[in-house]
């Protein structure tokens, strides 16, 4: 990957990692905005055909790799944005490989500020009152599922500093810095 992307993207994804601690939000204008300049990069830098095979697929690997998570309401548009956007820029090998380092580090993230707030208590009932009801139709005792309301969630976490973390490692490893 081109040193100029490489310094474009930890520039916008530590944009985004402060935005979202500060406002619990990562602006479409700073996805659209890196989506519009990887493109134009990866124009200008690239051979024949790196607009498919780099910045479409790794668009498109970032993007589908959170999805689900978005979908079952675990993350926020913005941080699905944030990933495509990523991936645009470094192409979907390095999508794949800052989503599944992003995933640890927003792990590690969530148990943190789970402790650090105390409410890891509201997350244990919450997985009780969801695990419940499956575990006893696995049994073959009829439940209905429950559904959890917004309002009883153990807390969010700014998912963009974990994009940021990732995808800061995956660049530096890029680069011979070695994390093992």
């Amino acid at each position: 990957m081109n040193q100029a992307l490489q310094i474009l993207l930890l520039w916008l994804v530590l944009q985004a990692a402060v935005t979202d601690l500060a406002l619990r939000r990562i602006p479409n204008a700073l996805v659209v905005s890196g989506l519009v300049l990887s493109l134009l990069l990866h124009w200008r830098t690239g051979a024949e055909g790196v607009l498919l095979s780099t910045w479409l697929a790794g668009l498109a690997a970032g993007f589908f790799l959170f999805l689900p998570l978005y979908l079952l309401r675990g993350m926020a548009a913005g941080d699905v944005k944030l990933m495509a956007m990523t991936g645009a820029f470094v192409g979907p090998a390095l999508a794949m490989r800052i989503g599944i380092l992003t995933c640890l580090i927003g792990g590690i993230l969530a148990v943190g500020m789970l402790v650090m707030n105390g409410r890891w208590r509201i997350l244990f009932r919450n997985l009780k009152s969801l695990m419940w009801p499956l575990l006893c139709r696995v049994a073959g005792f009829p439940m209905q599922a429950v559904v959890i309301d917004r309002q009883a969630s153990a807390g969010g976490i700014p998912y963009g500093v974990a994009i940021a973390l990732g995808t800061t490692a995956v660049v530096l490893e890029q680069h011979g810095f070695a994390f093992a």
